[in-house]
């Protein structure tokens, strides 16, 4: 089978890439990393206005989708311009409230489309991402989910950007099956670091064929060419993974795409960082924003050991 995104589908994807060149997203991540939410939120809002949330929800709640491979096209452009916040947790939390009842959904679910209402959500017990600067937090378990009444102190992760905290115990619970709403969480994290590796490869591409050494540009070496060659290897493989499991939303298919796209962004991002040299280490250098995201981003939703046992056990009983 050969797949290839529609016109429409490449049309949205340099919509949103022109959107968010023009944001300035490095300044925007690096006050996000300091609490400070404002220009944040303005960046929330014209995504919203875009239609990337609403693209999970229902149309009969004011949504576009559900949009699988929309939303793939819309989060690798995210991750390739490094944007904060609970991206992948608001259209978790879509998926969510969109199997607890009509009642709740008509409730909540046009402010998670329209960007009024920014989510967060997590296992009960687990830190939630951003929930200082969620308006809506929930914590699930395996059968229902908790919408959570507050949260607990600021906790740094090792991206700056990705700001944990746990969530309060109490509030309204909400019966709802939660395995499909891991598998969009699964394929928009696998998405967002594909974004991530390919803006680290093109970050990279570029510094080698300005930085000289002898004499020439240190790309003309025949070793730093083989070792983008072989992240760029790496990432076109990944990129058919992810579209293809968008297209199918099986769990397994999801899963295989998580690693195959996580693992690209941090090899990428291992190899962004030995041919940046001593500059590649500096927090204030633009680089570190799409670093810190490839390894965060490895194990959030499931780390690849759990990835790559779904596979194996779905390839044994052909659950594919």
């Amino acid at each position: 089978m050969r797949f290839l995104l529609d016109p429409e589908q490449r049309a949205f994807a340099a919509s949103l890439d022109a959107l968010l060149t023009a944001a300035n997203t490095p300044a925007v991540v690096r006050d996000w990393s300091r609490g400070d939410h404002v220009g944040g939120r303005v960046l929330w809002s014209r995504i919203a206005e875009a239609g990337v949330f609403a693209l999970a929800i229902p149309e009969a709640y004011e949504g576009l989708g559900p949009r699988p491979v929309e939303s793939a096209v819309a989060f690798v452009e995210l991750g390739r311009h490094a944007v904060p916040g609970p991206l992948v947790e608001t259209i978790t939390a879509a998926v969510l409230l969109a199997g607890a009842g009509p009642g709740i959904a008509k409730r909540l679910l046009p402010g998670l489309a329209s960007g009024e209402t920014m989510a967060t959500v997590a296992p009960e017990g687990a830190d939630a991402l951003d929930g200082d600067a969620a308006t809506l937090r929930l914590s699930w378990a395996d059968d229902h989910i908790r919408i959570s009444p507050g949260h607990g102190p600021v906790r740094r992760s090792l991206d700056p950007a990705r700001r944990l905290t746990p969530l309060a115990p109490g509030g309204e619970v909400l019966d709802t099956a939660t395995d499909h709403a891991l598998v969009w969480a699964r394929l928009a994290t696998a998405a967002q670091a594909l974004g991530v590796g390919l803006a680290l490869l093109d970050r990279t591409v570029a510094y080698v064929k300005q930085r000289s050494q002898f004499g020439v540009p240190v790309g003309s070496f025949q070793a730093v060419r083989h070792r983008l060659a072989d992240a760029k290897i790496a990432l076109e493989f990944a990129r058919p993974l992810v579209f293809g499991a968008a297209l199918t939303m099986r769990p397994a298919a999801v899963a295989a795409a998580k690693v195959a796209a996580c693992e690209a962004a941090y090899g990428t991002a291992r190899t962004a960082l030995q041919l940046h040299g001593a500059i590649g280490y500096t927090a204030e250098y633009d680089l570190s924003l799409w670093l810190t995201k490839a390894r965060a981003l490895r194990t959030a939703w499931g780390d690849p050991g759990e990835c790559r046992a779904l596979v194996v056990s779905a390839a044994g009983d052909r659950r594919w």
